[in-house]
């Protein structure tokens, strides 16, 4: 089952849209995990065992883990939730985008080293650099479009043709991208007006939604502006409002709290 298909069955079989992002900070382990030379997979693990009913996906920060040297710790990781949670897909977040031939070694490194269902490509290079990635027709391929950090719009806003850039990247994914069905579009959740904005454009294509949370988007807003009229369409992602919600023992405990009260949040909210 192919990516796409994997993630509306979660949405609908596990009515949930919340993505639980995997960004390992060693620091703020709790102090039993504290010098375990495998600290990074344990607490990673723990977390995707006690958050996997409520995930529609998981997405680990490749730098968080490649910083430590911990690539061992992210393949054995994903090969985890394949293992354990069958049918929840992973997205490898990495913003990978290069010329061609680099490109395709990218794409093999997501797809085949670590075997990641989806991956999240930076547009700035053009079709080309993203090329290896759409050809993937069973993966998916998450694209930069209007970014939660508050210095997205200093390039991202800039007018082409009396257009925002970043309503130029969606339609151009929508309309010449996306010919395996295979495209979804980073929207953050900081930006609510935008998020309403590249919806008219694109339609029912699926927004990987960061922001919620510690950066300080509304959850309720993001389904507002930017839900499809079926409810779904959306993967709003949480990373340190989850893994860091306790930082004792009872850690995974307080993440399966944190991701359940943003799953009955959103879909308070969700049309039905």
């Amino acid at each position: 089952m192919g990516f796409m298909q994997q993630l509306r069955q979660r949405w609908t079989d596990a009515d949930t849209l919340v993505c639980v992002g995997l960004d390992p900070e060693p620091a703020k382990f709790p102090a039993h995990l504290q010098g375990d030379p495998d600290a990074v997979f344990a607490f990673c693990r723990a977390i995707v065992d006690a958050t996997a009913d409520l995930a529609c996906a998981f997405k680990p920060q490749i730098a968080h883990f490649a910083a430590l040297g911990a690539e061992d710790a992210l393949q054995r990781l994903i090969a985890h939730i394949h293992d354990a949670h069958p049918g929840v897909p992973v997205i490898l977040d990495a913003k990978r985008g290069d010329i061609g031939s680099t490109a395709g070694h990218y794409a093999r490194e997501a797809f085949d080293r670590y075997g990641a269902d989806a991956v999240t490509v930076n547009p700035y290079m053009g079709r080309d650099s993203a090329e290896p990635f759409l050809a993937r027709a069973d993966r998916g391929v998450v694209v930069l479009c209007r970014t939660s950090n508050p210095g997205a719009g200093e390039l991202q806003d800039l007018e082409v043709d009396g257009i925002p850039l970043y309503q130029q990247v969606a339609a151009r994914v929508a309309t010449q991208w996306n010919a395996n069905g295979n495209c979804l579009l980073v929207v953050g959740a900081t930006w609510p007006r935008q998020l309403a904005e590249v919806r008219a454009i694109v339609g029912d294509m699926p927004f990987l939604v960061p922001g919620v949370g510690a950066q300080g988007g509304d959850a309720a807003d993001v389904v507002r502006h930017a839900a499809t009229a079926d409810g779904t369409g959306l993967l709003v992602s949480s990373s340190r409002a989850i893994l860091y919600a306790s930082q004792g023992e009872d850690f995974a405990e307080a993440a399966r709290a944190a991701a359940t009260g943003l799953r009955d949040l959103i879909n308070r909210h969700r049309p039905r």
